[in-house]
């Protein structure tokens, strides 16, 4: 079962690194290095969570399945938030690129008015 998650989290590192690139940050930038450093994310989002639940265990030996249900989720969702950015400032930052650092992106996109629902 180990082996089978730690498969399942490496194929799924990968094909969401890609989708990254491709589609939330529309970067250029490819190869093992953006792999290996999106991988080094989820390792901190996965330590992050462990340690929050880590701490519970430590403060409340025997907590009810809710509150560790919550302190996983809440943690996970900070988690989240964190390997996002590190995705879009580390990952796929823009160093040294003209266009005020933004990624390379259709110019119809800036200039098409945005339709809001009320």
């Amino acid at each position: 079962m180990a082996v089978a998650n730690a498969l399942v989290t490496v194929v799924s590192t990968v094909l969401a690194t890609e989708l990254h690139r491709r589609i939330s940050f529309r970067s250029d930038r490819r190869g093992w290095r953006v792999h290996l450093q999106s991988g080094a994310t989820v390792a901190v989002s996965y330590a992050f969570t462990t340690g929050a639940l880590l701490c519970l265990f430590a403060v409340r030996p025997e907590p009810s399945p809710l509150v560790a249900q919550s302190v996983y989720l809440s943690a996970s969702a900070l988690a989240g938030a964190g390997r996002f950015v590190l995705l879009r400032v580390v990952v796929f930052g823009n160093r040294g690129r003209s266009g005020h650092g933004r990624a390379p992106h259709d110019e119809a996109l800036d200039k098409s008015p945005v339709a809001m629902a009320v």
